[in-house]
């Protein structure tokens, strides 16, 4: 943690922020990284794998399931070179591609939420859960998503929150991809959503030693990150829910 004592508070601000370049450039490679491990044989590598079956089974990839792949991957470009343009100080360039970012966040939802409703119709789920239960976990993957990145354009004028919502905004939809690790996929949803929301506490731990505190964006952002796990779950093997996936899924 930098020393409160031999500086002062405008330093201690500044020299944060320098490091702040460091760690959001940092977490960017790294979530970056994870989705090309998990997706690397059924999407990005296809090539070199012999076009192995997803994790629901199917061995082809529809026009939807390749835009949707496509949209995250921009998504996923962009975020590093948004984080790049701030640590280089390309401030304008930076809120220029914002808006662009904001329209394609908007796409990504509709989009996810279609190939989602276009898989449970064709029965597509991993093994041992049924389509129509599985739904309602890319549904709510969709609602943090959009959740997120919508207060994120809402605080972007407060950059400490604007940035810190943009990096759960990525975490909230990373677990797909680290549930497609290899080794992952068989030890639950603990698993998965350990690992890929557990990404939230390495910015908790950067805040706590770059500024001795942890920003109140980190505590209700890793809340809700959470609880949204045995809500989705209880939600899924309800009577209403599958009433209503049967309905948008017809």
């Amino acid at each position: 943690m930098i020393p409160a004592a031999t500086v002062g508070p405008r330093e201690t601000v500044r020299t944060a922020t320098q490091y702040d370049r460091v760690f959001f450039g940092g977490m960017a490679i790294l979530l970056a990284a994870m989705a090309l491990v998990g997706f690397g044989p059924t999407f990005y590598f296809r090539w070199l794998f012999g076009a192995p079956p997803t994790i629901s089974g199917t061995t082809t990839l529809s026009p939807l399931t390749q835009l949707h792949g496509a949209l995250f991957t921009t998504w996923m470009v962009l975020f590093i070179v948004q984080t790049s343009l701030i640590a280089t100080r390309r401030v304008a360039l930076h809120r220029r591609l914002g808006v662009a970012g904001a329209v394609l966040a908007g796409v990504m939802v509709v989009v996810g939420l279609s190939t989602a409703v276009a898989s449970a119709r064709r029965g597509n789920a991993p093994p041992g859960i049924d389509a129509l239960t599985f739904l309602a976990i890319p549904t709510m993957d969709m609602v943090l998503f959009a959740g997120f990145v919508t207060a994120a354009v809402l605080t972007r004028r407060e950059k400490d929150a604007h940035k810190r919502l943009m990096l759960l905004a990525y975490i909230s939809i990373i677990a797909a991809a680290v549930a497609r690790m290899p080794g992952v996929f068989p030890y639950g949803p603990l698993a998965f959503f350990g690992i890929g929301y557990g990404a939230a506490l390495l910015g908790v731990a950067y805040d706590y030693w770059s500024r001795g505190r942890v920003s109140r964006v980190y505590i209700w952002g890793i809340a809700v990150l959470v609880l949204s796990v045995p809500l989705r779950l209880a939600l899924s093997s309800t009577s209403a829910w599958h009433s209503f996936a049967e309905f948008i899924t017809r």
